[in-house]
């Protein structure tokens, strides 16, 4: 495995609004950023993907909607939907309250580690979020 991959195993990585976080087992925490709830705004909606659906990196796989707007929700890796955060059903601000803890939005069994590499680490996502 390439030093890189390996580091981004090692913590939270983002691409525009979304966050990965791996476990040991392949299997990555997706979520909302904070830097992407708090430009959408409080949420009302959310739409999960189903568990077992297989998902492509960049593919639709379930939407949000705020107060400010509806939007997609991208797969940020390929791979099988394992398990979803079935209390943002009745409780979707709780992106807004807690979104890199108890506001994750599905869990995946990732095809390709090597994925990874194609999205940044939490340090450079940070630094560049006023080229957002």
């Amino acid at each position: 495995m390439a030093s890189t991959t390996k580091k981004l195993l090692e913590g939270r990585v983002y691409n525009k609004y979304e966050w990965v976080l791996m476990d040991e087992g392949n299997t990555a925490t997706v979520g909302i950023s904070n830097h992407g709830q708090t430009q959408l705004g409080e949420m009302f909606h959310v739409e999960l993907p189903v568990v077992g659906d297989s998902v492509e990196i960049n593919d639709s796989c379930g939407s949000v909607e705020s107060l400010h707007a509806a939007t997609d929700v991208f797969a940020p890796l390929s791979g099988e939907i394992v398990e979803v955060n079935t209390i943002l059903k009745s409780s979707p601000n709780l992106i807004n309250k807690s979104p890199l803890n108890h506001g994750w939005l599905f869990k995946m069994k990732v095809k390709d580690v090597t994925e990874l590499g194609k999205l940044i680490a939490e340090e450079q996502y940070l630094a560049t979020l006023e080229d957002f």
